[in-house]
Parts: C-alpha cells; structure tokens; sequence
C-alpha cells in the first residue's frame, strides 16, 4: 500500500492513540513456495469471517504494477505475507480459498489490478478509505482513520519502499503485517458509522462498481506528460520528445524498470531544446554524458533521428486534440452560456455535498458534470430530470449519485434555462 501522508496526518489527528508496532502473533515468515502456498490457503479456510487483504508494490522502482508482497489476514487464522514472485504459477489453492470471500481493502483501486494478474479476485469488496469519505471523515489515509475509529497509532514509512527488494528486511515486513491487522476491525466500524448515516446502500453500490471496474484504460498521448513540455514551442522539437519518451518507454518496459530511473525527463526536454545533429553532440548535454547514458547513446540519437526524419504532415500537434469539451477555465470568454451552466451545476453540488457529508467528487464524477454542461441539448417540454439521469447513466453513475444530485441540478438548470 503506497504511503498516503501519513506523517502528516499523525501530526495532525488529535486522537489520544495507543501505537501498534508489531503483530500480535507476531510477524509471520514469507510465503515462497508451493508448499507453503497450499499450507497458507488450508490457514486461510480456517478462519472466519472477511479478509483482509493488501499488497505492496514497488511504484518509482519499477515499469509494472505488480505486486511484490500480498498481505492476507482473516480472525481465527492469522496473517500471511505471500511473496507473488516465485509463488505465481502456484496460487491455484489460495484462489479456490479466498476469491469467495468478501475482501476488505483500504484504497482498493489501487490494489485490485495487481491482485488480479496474479488470478486473486473477490467475490465481494468493502474498501475503508472509501467507505471513510462516504461518512465525512476529514482524512481517509489508514494512519489517520484508523486513529480516528480505533484509537489505535499505525507508524509508517515504508509504502514508497522498493518492494521488489530481495530479501525483505525485517522491519518492512514488520510494517507490512501491521497494514492488514486492524482493517477487519475498521470495516465494522466504518459499517457501524455508515448505517448511523443512513448511507450503507451507497457504499454497496460504490463498492461493487470498484470491485468491477478492472484496470483504467490507458490514456491516449501519455508522452505529452513530460515535466516541462510546454516550454517545447516547435513541432519538430515536439516529435523528438515523443520518440525519445517512445523509447524510453519501450526499454522500461523491457527492463520492468521506472521510466524517470531509465532517463529523467528533464534529459529529454533539454534533448529536444538542443536538437544535436551528432552522437558527440547529444554526449555533451547534462545527463547524456554519464558513463551510464554514455552506453545508450546511439537509441537515444537514433530517436532523435527519427523525429527529425518525420515528414511536416506527421509531425505532432503542438497542442493535444480535443477529444471533449476544452477545459472548463477556458469556458467564459467564448462559451457564455455553457460556463454559467456549469458554474450553477457545481454550486448545487457543493451545497449538497455540504448537506450530506460526502465529497463533490464521490457525489458525481466531475467529468460527467463537465460534459452534461457542454452538450445540455434539451429542447422545450422535455424532461429535465429524465434528460440528467440518461446521461448520468451512460457515464456510469451509480444509482444513490443519480438519486441525489438528478433533482438537484435539473431543479437548478432549468432555473437557469
């Protein structure tokens, strides 16, 4: 699980806490064998009741999501720290165990898409950090919520470790263990607090769209995310950052290595300013003219190259193309009308997030939002409500975030209208 500030939401949570610095039965030692696999699956069907599941990755170390630890703790069994890397083509126990039982996670989204390369996939989510900002909670972090409910201290400092790190240290595992103790516990507290609050069937609903959502979908022209690419004015020099950010990516990838540890993108920036016609040049620029980037110098140039190969009619724009609406800040100069449409939608929606003690952004997706202002196409007579709720629908809005905010907006656009 990636460290989510937790320093700081120590300092900042006023909650007398008792601190948890080891397992109660104690830090157990690493799956990493088939036989242990079975033996921990057989643990595993002991127990009772949900489990609780995280897992580490090794994100800025390595090019893949993968999971490099899978944690798993259910009440009347214990905990089990599972190493997925030589264990991967032997989990076939453990799934036929726990892929029937409700998962609790903290941050799910995150987790899932790792889980489910390795064939772990629950039948049944419940997601704490989630679950904390339905019910209003100021900060979800684990630290945080766990100190809020459960009085309990969890000290970090290991979520933006390097877990593909063979052998572990022992206090990571220490830390590793700890981050699936107590989220059982918090689950029923959260469960606790969101039936208070009458919004259980919200969490239900938004669970399962997690549980179900699989991998986000890659985004288009990830290289125009380059640190500093707006100070790239030319197209040619444009194209020099996409290839060597193409090639970059590429060795990455092979190499299951984090792109900026390959080549930061500063490099490919100043690459693109200098635009070196030689291999002798490109060695004189800053980084470029390591011992390390000394030894890749001609992939580097070669890309270079290609960009400069490319004919004008291939060459990338020097702005993105639009495939939505521009962005909202431009809306006021040329679109009026779509911009104070917007502005109401979203003072209803801060008024009901105030009402309900739900974040803006869990209430509705701010894209459909954005988009439902852009497109409004509703002609005299028609209705408002039903107009609302099929676009919200087809942007796959959950039915409690419709029964909320449909009314709501309808009520205040056609005010506006």
């Amino acid at each position: 699980m990636p460290a989510q500030n937790d320093e700081d939401e120590q300092k900042s949570t006023s909650v007398t806490t008792v601190p948890l610095l080891e397992p109660r039965d104690g830090v157990p030692k690493v799956v990493t064998t088939a036989r242990g696999v079975a033996d921990a699956a057989a643990m595993l069907a002991q127990g009772h009741g949900p489990l609780a599941v995280d897992a580490e990755r090794a994100s800025g170390y390595r090019y893949s999501g993968r999971a490099y630890l899978v944690q798993l703790r259910r009440d009347g069994a214990g905990t089990v720290l599972l190493d997925p890397i030589p264990t991967r083509d032997d989990l076939a126990p453990l799934t036929e165990v726990i892929n029937d039982l409700e998962w609790v996670l903290h941050s799910a989204d995150q987790d899932l898409p790792g889980l489910a390369e390795l064939g772990l996939r629950p039948a049944k989510l419940y997601d704490t950090e989630l679950a904390g900002r339905l019910a209003g909670f100021p900060r979800v972090g684990l630290a945080a919520i766990v100190a809020e409910t459960l009085g309990l201290e969890l000290r970090k400092g290991h979520g933006a470790a390097d877990w593909s790190t063979r052998p572990l240290p022992d206090s990571w595992l220490n830390y590793a263990a700890l981050d699936v103790e107590p989220l059982v516990e918090l689950r029923d507290a959260m469960a606790r607090e969101l039936e208070r609050q009458n919004k259980t069937e919200w969490a239900a609903q938004e669970f399962e769209h997690i549980r179900l959502a699989g991998p986000p979908a890659p985004k288009p022209d990830r290289w125009r995310r380059t640190s500093k690419i707006h100070a790239i004015k030319d197209r040619r020099r444009l194209a020099i950052v996409r290839e060597l950010w193409t090639t970059r990516d590429e060795i990455a990838a092979r190499r299951d290595i984090a792109p900026g540890r390959i080549l930061p993108d500063s490099a490919i920036i100043a690459a693109a300013e200098a635009n070196p016609t030689s291999v002798e040049q490109l060695q004189e620029l800053p980084v470029f003219g390591g011992p390390r980037q000394r030894r890749s110098s001609r992939a580097w140039f070669n890309a270079i190259e290609r960009a400069r190969a490319l004919p004008e009619d291939r060459l990338p724009p020097l702005t993105p193309p639009l495939t939505g609406p521009p962005p909202a800040g431009r809306w006021s100069r040329h679109h009026p009308e779509e911009a104070a449409r917007l502005a109401l939608a979203r003072g209803e929606l801060t008024a009901l997030s105030e009402e309900v003690a739900v974040p803006v952004e869990n209430l509705i997706s701010p894209e459909l939002v954005r988009r439902l202002c852009w497109d409004w196409d509703v002609s005299d007579g028609a209705d408002v409500e039903e107009y609302i709720d099929g676009r919200f629908a087809e942007g796959g809005a959950r039915p409690w975030q419709r029964a909320l905010t449909v009314p709501r907006l309808a009520k205040a656009l056609t005010a506006e209208n």
